[in-house]
């Protein structure tokens, strides 16, 4: 089981979420990176060639509650995401970061995450 450790000592993790699970080791996830407030894994549903799900270690319910806490996660978790691409030979085509913010907008787990999507033409608009 992989411990959450924080500057706090604090254990951000939400005991019914499937994310919080993930990254204490509880669910098995396709881990591609981790540093020391993130973590990055494979979507079990690809919408494209690479497709990879950025998150925080902390449970941030969605992207204004995480862009609300102003510690410089965010920019973590953006970072995170384009070492992704990097890694996965996606950057130099273009990739694309969304973030999917309540229900309506097709959020369904509610620990805020990243998607990267590359490896093939993404159209716009999405959805």
């Amino acid at each position: 089981m992989r411990r959450v450790s924080t500057s706090s000592g604090y254990d951000y993790r939400v005991p019914d979420c499937l994310f919080c699970k993930i990254v204490a080791g509880d669910v098995p996830a396709k881990i591609v990176a981790e540093s020391g407030r993130t973590i990055a894994f494979r979507d079990i549903n690809p919408q494209a060639p690479t497709h990879v799900l950025i998150i925080p270690k902390q449970h941030h319910r969605d992207l204004a509650a995480l862009a609300g806490a102003g510690d410089g996660l965010l920019d973590e978790v953006a970072a995170q995401a384009h070492k992704v691409a990097e890694a996965e030979g996606v950057s130099g085509g273009g990739y694309r970061v969304v973030f999917n913010t309540g229900p309506e907008a097709g959020q369904t787990v509610f620990h805020v995450h990243a998607h990267l999507l590359g490896g093939r033409r993404l159209a716009w608009p999405p959805g």
